[in-house]
This record gives C-alpha cells, sequence and structure tokens, in this order.
C-alpha cells in the first residue's frame, strides 16, 4: 500500500498587490507530501521557496486554490485550530535557531510543552528525551553561549520534536553552519525521516539537497521540477 498524502495542494496560488502591480508569490501550485518523505525545496531568490513554506507551516494564508493537511481542509480552520496544528503537528527549524540565551538547553526545549500546559515533571522527562535523541544528553544544564553552532541547532530540533511532530520545517538549517557541521545536522535529519517524520527544508546549498530523497525546484511561483533521487 503507498503512504498516504499527509499535505496535499491543489491550484494553489498566493498574489500580493503592490500598488498597482499583482505579485504571484506562487501560481498554480500542486504538490503532495507523503508521511516519511524527506525533501527539499530550492529555488532563486524570489522564486516563491518562503511562502510555499509559511503556508505549509499555517503561519500564512493562500490567495485560492486547497490545501489540505491530515485529510483536513486548512482553509476552514479557525485560529485556534492553526495554533494548535502548529503547536503540535509541525516542528520549526530556524536558520538563526531562535533560542533564548538565558534559558539553558532543558528550559529552551520545554517551551512549546509550556505552551501546551504539560506539567512540569513531564515537560522535563521530554525535553531530556529530545535532547538525548540530537546527541545532546550531556548539555543540557548549558545555556547557548556556552555550545558551538552545530550544538545550538541540536537543541533548535529537538525543541522542534518536542510535541512528537509528523511534519518537520526546516528554513536554511545549515545555513550558518560549517561543512562538517552541516553533515552532521543533515545526518539527524535523515534519522527522523527514517523514523518516520516527514521533513521538508529550504536550502540554496545543492550538497545539502543531496542529502534528501526528493528534490522541488521553484522558479517564479510555478514548480520547475519536482524530482526523486
Amino acid at each position: 500500500m503507498p503512504a498516504p498524502s499527509i499535505i496535499s495542494m491543489q491550484s494553489l496560488c498566493k498574489f500580493y498587490e503592490m500598488g498597482d502591480q499583482i505579485v504571484k508569490a506562487l501560481d498554480s501550485i500542486n504538490l503532495d507530501f507523503k508521511l516519511n518523505d524527506y525533501a527539499a525545496i530550492m529555488g532563486p531568490s524570489g522564486s516563491g521557496k518562503s511562502t510555499l513554506m509559511n503556508i505549509i507551516g499555517c503561519l500564512d494564508t493562500p490567495t485560492s486554490g486547497i490545501y489540505n493537511l491530515n485529510g483536513q481542509q486548512v482553509a476552514e480552520m479557525d485560529d485556534d485550530e492553526l495554533a494548535r496544528i502548529r503547536n503540535r503537528e509541525i516542528g520549526f527549524v530556524f536558520q538563526t535557531f531562535n533560542l533564548l540565551p538565558r534559558l539553558n538547553c532543558l528550559r529552551n526545549v520545554e517551551l512549546p510543552l509550556i505552551y501546551a500546559g504539560v506539567s512540569p515533571e513531564e515537560r522535563e522527562a521530554r525535553a531530556r528525551e529530545a535532547l538525548i535523541r540530537v546527541g545532546l544528553g550531556e548539555r543540557i544544564t548549558h545555556k547557548p553561549a556556552e555550545l558551538s553552532g552545530g550544538q545550538i541547532q541540536r537543541v533548535a530540533i529537538a525543541r522542534a520534536l518536542i510535541n512528537k511532530p509528523s511534519i518537520i520545517l526546516a528554513d536554511e538549517p545549515t545555513g550558518n553552519l560549517d561543512t562538517a557541521t552541516s553533515q552532521e545536522i543533515m545526518k539527524i535529519f535523515g534519522e527522523l525521516s527514517e523514523a518516520g517524520n516527514t521533513i521538508i527544508l529550504i536550502t540554496h546549498e545543492e550538497d545539502i539537497a543531496r542529502y534528501t530523497r526528493r528534490i522541488i525546484r521553484l522558479r517564479d511561483g510555478k514548480i520547475e521540477s519536482d524530482k526523486q533521487q
């Protein structure tokens, strides 16, 4: 049996008004992502990569078209449902890490669980488990300033995993890292994909995209190519 589609987009468009001009950020996008997909989205600046990622992550809404997430039409969800989806179904990893400098690793990773109303005991146990999973079991009490760039990104990945999301969205996750550290981070994403997560990342680096199993290239808001590898 083929894996079910966890994300399905049909004729998806996102247009912006810039004075008397209409900018087509996304133009008639048709895309499916299945459970366990591991995909890179590539394209030149202005191709629509970030807009597509924001829509997938329920941070933005399309102008027209259909976006189904786990069989539900996102357009029919209210603000509370969208917030729940963002907090529980999707884990976000950013180039700039977005950690709080005054908190140690454990407290940074716990944050999504605080918003979800999880008890302190369960928060700590799950945060420890997530940090161990990304190889930081011995750095739990360290603050971001005491970590390398690669370790900081591992903390960000652990935070993205804390609610056991089915989808992980990563925006240029290796953009601030050296080659060796980037390889370590991509190895973690590969292991997460093998474990069942759907991983979608934006990158402008061809060598990083080659770690994935699928490369989607955008140009001028349209899909230029979509190839398995």
